[in-house]
């Protein structure tokens, strides 16, 4: 929990960096693009958490990784890696895309069907979840045959389960109970 509330307060401080220039979503897109590099690569965790290397040497070779960044966004980086909160570089960005969702009025939906979806099916979940919730939708799709049917929707801690399998399981017990 600590670890979190850590991220927050980071991705809050480039938050408010991003607002006062006009570079919120670029510098979203930037931090999420470093975490899943740094995530993606074992030798680049290995560096990060390196004590022969220097913090300025790790803040360097952040640096390097992004060419062309804005310099508060580096310059950014450097006080992440400064205070030794490299590897928090994925909740920041987590964190921040949270920020970025609330000003953007959008919720992120985990939606899981028993088979892939069209393009059209896909449209109309979202419209539908947008009505219901009254917010832009980023919605990432899951195969799952074993829920036979229906629709599960995943939303911050919410689960909506309208699946044909959890419906069956709700009738057995029902047969079961008389």
């Amino acid at each position: 929990m600590r670890d979190e509330s850590i991220a927050r307060n980071y991705a809050e401080a480039l938050f408010a960096l991003g607002e006062k220039s006009g570079n919120a979503q670029p510098y979203g897109e930037l931090l999420s693009a470093l975490a899943a590099a740094i995530a993606a690569s074992e030798p680049a965790q290995a560096v990060l958490m390196s004590p022969k290397v220097t913090r300025a040497q790790k803040a360097d070779i952040l640096a390097k990784a992004l060419p062309g960044a804005p310099k508060e966004f580096l310059l950014y980086l450097v006080a992440v890696v400064k205070r030794g909160r490299q590897l928090l570089l994925g909740a920041i960005a987590s964190e921040y895309d949270k920020l970025l969702d609330v000003k953007h009025n959008r919720v992120r939906a985990g939606i899981t069907l028993a088979r892939t979806p069209d393009e059209a099916l896909k449209a109309s979940v979202i419209q539908a979840l947008a009505k219901a919730l009254g917010k832009d939708i980023v919605a990432g799709f899951a195969v799952d045959p074993e829920i036979l049917g229906g629709t599960i929707v995943r939303v911050g801690d919410r689960v909506l389960d309208g699946s044909v399998r959890r419906k069956l399981t709700q009738l057995r017990r029902q047969l079961l109970a008389k």
